[in-house]
This record gives structure tokens, C-alpha cells and sequence, in this order.
């Protein structure tokens, strides 16, 4: 893998006709040219540079921690599950409990630029899930993924982290005390040798791990246009189901979410649509997320509907005066229920 023109493909079709690393760096250059061409042939026969001698020694430093772990196709603690999909990652770095791999997991993606109420419902969709059980698997990104991964470290089935990055590497570096709570409480997992900097044509890539981990893949909030529905499409290729929650049809977030379901991704608004559809029964008392609960609604959060409103029209809505409006309008926001936008517009949280 760190042989230029050595991909995934090419490792699995040179161990499939010679069956382990050792075997594949002893055969015989006529051998070799039967699988690869010739350039690749060379390579492989050909002593290991500087770069991948130094890869090798700082992989030997680092798996003298005790939380990490180097696993690859055909070891037994490789996970089940991604030897479904059509592209498995030959190799993968775990740092934390290696264990987690082997849970039944639910995927949670979205935006990085993420609402309060996208964030919120993040949260709240992990923390439940987990709390039934299941591993909450996302990709340490900012926004839904970092959410989703503090909502799994509130229950029992803790997170899984799987990155775009070397092993060694926290992205975005302020996730770092985050990663640290990952590790303990689940695990970190890369297919990419250590020192691999953060490289925008690798989180694509990345996603369908997060996606080939789970039985199904939760998308919270996600553009047209987005990574999140790169996962989702991936999802469907290997089979998994897609969930997704739908939202204001004004807003640009809600776009990828409404797309999906167009689709076919089967529309939830609870953590027990997703328990519902695996007939998954939780050992012990059932937590309510903050999406389930029943309250009772104040009348001015009951004129504001669900969709941004403006200033203006909540006054004709409300029959409150402009002050008693304001008033209450900051009361609200305190109480983090209501969120003032752009313009003097108005969004409820919940």
C-alpha cells in the first residue's frame, strides 16, 4: 500500500493469486508480470525506499501503545460487516477499544456547518441509540459528525470514529479533547498510513467505512450538494438502509434531507423510528430524546409554526404590541427554544 500504483484493488488481486504479503514480495518477477504490469512488478522487487522504510518504523513505534491495533483482510478481528462491501479497505489503524468494531452500529452524518437545531438533533438521535445499544459511527467532522459522536459517548454503545487522516492526525485539531473521549469509550479507525495529512479527496473516500460499518446511515442535515449524501448514496450501493430527517423546506440544509427521502430514504423523527425498523428492544428503561418529548407550547411558539418567520408577521400572528412581542421573543431565546437570524427573522430550536 505504500508502493506507488498499489491501490486496494491491486493489493486484494495480488493476494488473491498469491495469497499473503510475504508470498506476494517472494514471487518471482515472471510471476508477478501474470497480475500487475511491469512498472509494478519492479517495484515490488525492488528494495523499499527511504520514505516507506521510516512509514514502517514509525507504524512499529506507535503499535507499542496498547490502544492500537493494525488489522487487515483476513485477520480475524477484521470487521464482518466491510467484507461486504465492494471495496474494503485492505488495512485499517484502530486506536482505542478494538471491540467496538464488532457492535451492531448506526452511522450519523451531515453538514459541518450545521444549525443549533441540526446539532441538537444529533445529539439527541445518538444519545438515545446508544443508550439502546447501538455504536454511533460518523467521521469526527465538525457540525452533526461531532455531535453525533458526544451524543454515542452518553450510552452504552459508545462511537466510532472513522477519519480522512493518518492514525496520528486529529482533524479539525479541535476535536482533539473529543478524540481523546473516543478512544476511551470507543475507537478511531484509518486506512491511511500515519503522517497522511488531511487531503480533501480522502474524506469521500473515507465514507464508505462510516457507511459499510452500520446497518443504516442517518443523514441530519445536509445540502444538495454534500458529503453527506455521498455517504448515503454509498450506503444504498452496500445495501444499508438510509434514514433521514426532514426539515423547513426554506431551509438550504433540509434540501439534501428532502432529496433522499424523494428517493426512498425512509423519513424519521424519533431515535424509535430507527429501533422500530430493526425491531431492536432495548434492555432496560427507554430514554426519551428531546425530539420525542411532549410539552406543552406556549401560545406565541405555537403562532410561530416550524418555518423562519418574520418580526413583522409574528406580531400579526401573536396580537401582542411590539414590546410584549420583544419581550417574550428574548425570554425564549434565553430558554434556548427560539433562535434570532439574519434579518430579524425568527426559528424555533425544537
Amino acid at each position: 500500500m505504500l508502493l506507488p500504483g498499489v491501490g486496494n484493488e491491486t493489493a486484494r488481486r495480488l493476494l488473491t493469486r498469491f495469497g499473503s504479503p510475504a508470498d506476494v514480495l517472494r514471487a518471482s518477477h515472471e510471476n508477478l508480470l501474470s497480475c500487475v504490469p511491469q512498472k509494478i512488478a519492479e517495484a515490488l522487487q525492488a528494495p523499499p525506499s527511504k520514505q516507506t522504510q521510516d512509514c514502517i518504523a514509525r507504524t512499529e513505534v506507535w503499535l507499542g501503545n496498547d490502544d492500537a491495533h493494525l488489522i487487515f483482510l483476513g485477520h480475524p478481528e477484521y470487521p464482518s460487516q466491510l467484507l461486504e462491501i465492494p471495496d474494503p479497505p485492505l488495512i485499517l489503524y484502530v486506536k482505542g477499544q478494538i471491540e467496538a468494531l464488532t457492535r451492531p452500529s448506526i452511522a450519523i452524518v451531515g453538514s459541518r456547518n450545521a444549525t443549533h437545531q441540526g446539532v441538537e438533533h444529533a445529539h439527541a438521535f445518538a444519545k438515545e441509540l446508544s443508550a439502546s445499544g447501538w455504536c454511533i459511527s460518523s467521521g469526527l467532522a465538525a457540525g452533526i459528525d461531532a455531535a453525533a459522536h458526544r451524543g454515542g459517548l452518553e450510552g452504552e454503545g459508545g462511537t466510532i470514529a472513522v477519519i480522512g487522516t493518518g492514525i496520528d492526525i486529529v482533524y479539525p485539531a479541535r476535536h482533539r479533547e473529543l478524540a481523546h473521549r473516543i478512544v476511551q469509550h470507543g475507537c478511531i479507525v484509518s486506512e491511511y498510513p500515519l503522517g497522511t495529512a488531511a487531503i480533501s479527496s480522502n474524506f469521500p473516500r473515507r465514507n464508505r467505512i462510516i457507511s459499510g460499518l452500520s446497518k443504516g446511515v442517518l443523514v441530519v442535515e445536509a445540502a444538495e450538494k454534500s458529503g453527506s449524501l455521498i455517504t448515503a448514496r454509498m450506503a444504498a450501493e452496500q445495501g444499508r438502509d438510509v434514514f433521514a430527517i426532514p426539515g423547513s423546506i426554506h431551509s438550504p440544509l433540509a434540501k439534501g434531507c428532502h432529496v433522499l427521502i424523494k428517493q426512498g430514504a425512509k423519513l424519521v423523527d424519533s431515535a424509535s423510528d430507527i429501533n422500530e425498523e430493526y425491531a431492536w428492544i432495548q434492555g432496560g428503561a427507554r430514554l426519551q430524546s428531546g425530539l420525542d418529548k411532549v410539552v406543552e407550547e406556549s401560545p406565541l411558539l405555537m403562532a410561530m409554526g416550524h418555518d423562519p418567520v418574520a418580526f413583522d408577521v409574528l406580531l400579526t400572528r401573536s396580537g401582542l404590541d411590539s414590546a410584549n412581542l420583544s419581550a417574550q421573543l428574548f425570554e425564549l431565546e434565553l430558554q434556548g427554544q427560539i433562535e434570532m437570524m439574519a434579518g430579524g427573522s425568527v426559528r424555533r430550536m425544537r
